[in-house]
């Protein structure tokens, strides 16, 4: 029987969103013409409660500025009981590099024979396991406080692969050379969840972030992990880079990936020639719909000249100025919140009325100091409640949403505290409207002034 070919066509894109959504291995976005630093050496920051995995830090590209940026690793909650996170990792195509997003799933998959570290050691992950519905973690791998932290074990790692490289992509010049393993097919066929919020929330911090680019920091990045995602205030320095790392001159040169969704099938191996742009950008192809222009007159978008088509694209010269200033998320937790600056001490030209309004101000700082603790204390135990009691992810964003609500109000009420405190600024106007200061006794009085009685002149 002849398959008509419109029914072909659906088959075969079923098939291919099928494909796609359910493997590790899809390529996606643009491919990179140089491969990303090495992974830099850091200390991973205390656990922060049970039912935290570790993500591993690792290099994003931002298409925008033509450079790699340091995402730093941190602990996330597990979406799911009995879930674990496989990273996402850079790999060689034949025409530059690409990166392959890490997904939740029940079983670690594939992701490139990196060696992240902490658990992740190019295969599998020896961080820790799920048991009758809790996360119990290996302390030889991970840096986990029994106070906080009840269900561990130890069972010691042996890597042999840590002390060649620390290389942050399969494939091409220099990368790993590992391949998927069956249990990683099998891995790639799993539900999977897509990185949760927090996780995005990472990824933004990090991008408006200008000292974690790596032609900034040299593979060397000044926040490398964080206890928790978006709380930079607490973050952990690199070490030391994992290499000594120069960026090329030419470092936005990068090219469409012919294996994404939506590439040209005629592009493999050729250069192309909107290097750099964004692919929102470039549908339609100018090229290939030359007679829309003056063929639809009614519709305004379609009139030449499009200015936003017009090169140079000034947001492709210049900084975009979204970028330039650092956007930080809504923080849900007291730890997410920027420290409070210690007040400055007053200085007026009143000695004891200074220092009882410094006392005032360490009082309240202190006071604000303990109540962050308390609720951040608060909310720890909250989660380790709802971890034991296996909520499902509805009850676990109904919590979240609450403990981002209590976080907020507690920093309005710090802020309004502080406006408080505040001395008033010194008033240097003159003397109010309507009043003149009247002279010393001892000055001539003004022209306007009666002057006293003078003895008559002699004569």
């Amino acid at each position: 029987m002849r398959i008509p070919a419109s029914i072909r066509l659906i088959l075969f894109a079923l098939v291919m969103v099928v494909l796609i959504g359910g493997a590790s291995f899809a390529q996606i976005g643009i491919a990179v013409s140089f491969g990303p630093p090495a992974l830099p050496v850091y200390e991973q920051p205390l656990c922060p409660a049970e039912g935290y995995i570790w993500v591993p830090g690792y290099w994003a590209y931002d298409y925008d500025y033509g450079d790699y940026y340091w995402v730093p690793g941190t602990w996330v909650e597990a979406p799911e009981v009995g879930y674990l996170w496989t990273p996402g990792y850079w790999a060689w195509n034949g025409d530059g590099y690409i990166f392959h997003d890490g997904y939740w799933g029940p079983h670690v998959g594939f992701y490139g024979g990196i060696v992240y570290g902490y658990g992740y050691f190019g295969e599998g992950y020896e961080g820790g396991r799920w048991d009758n519905g809790r996360f119990y973690y290996n302390q030889s791998v991970n840096n986990v406080n029994v106070t906080n932290v009840r269900y561990v074990y130890n069972t010691t790692v042996v890597n042999n692969t840590t002390t060649v490289n620390r290389v942050s992509y399969n494939g091409g010049n220099g990368g790993t050379t590992a391949h998927p393993r069956s249990q990683d097919e099998i891995a790639a066929r799993d539900r999977h969840i897509a990185p949760v919020a927090a996780q995005a929330q990472q990824v933004q911090a990090a991008r408006s972030h200008p000292d974690l680019r790596a032609s900034v920091n040299r593979g060397r990045p000044p926040v490398a992990a964080t206890p928790r995602p978006a709380a930079f205030q607490a973050a952990v320095p690199a070490r030391e880079a994992g290499a000594p790392y120069n960026p090329p001159p030419n470092r936005g040169a990068a090219h469409g990936n012919p294996n994404a969704a939506g590439a040209q099938p005629g592009n493999a191996g050729r250069p192309n020639p909107n290097a750099g742009a964004r692919p929102e950008n470039n549908p339609p192809r100018p090229e290939n719909n030359p007679p829309r222009h003056e063929n639809n007159p009614r519709r305004p978008e379609n009139n030449p000249p499009r200015p936003e088509n017009n090169p140079p694209r000034p947001e492709n010269n210049a900084p975009r100025p979204e970028n330039n200033a650092p956007r930080p998320p809504a923080p849900v937790h007291p730890n997410d919140v920027p420290p409070h600056q210690r007040p400055t001490p007053p200085n007026t030209s009143n000695p004891q009325q200074d220092q009882r309004q410094q006392q005032q101000q360490e009082k309240i700082y202190n006071q604000q100091q303990q109540e962050h603790q308390r609720l951040q204390q608060q909310q720890d135990q909250e989660h380790q409640r709802l971890q034991q009691q296996n909520a499902d992810r509805a009850r676990q964003q109904q919590m979240e949403q609450q403990h981002q609500q209590q976080t907020q109000q507690m920093e309005q009420r710090h802020a309004q505290q502080q406006e408080r405190t505040q001395p008033p600024p010194p008033s240097h106007a003159g003397p109010p409207q309507g009043r003149r200061e009247e002279p010393p006794s001892h000055e001539a009085s003004p022209p306007n002034h009666k002057a006293p009685p003078q003895p008559p002149p002699q004569q």
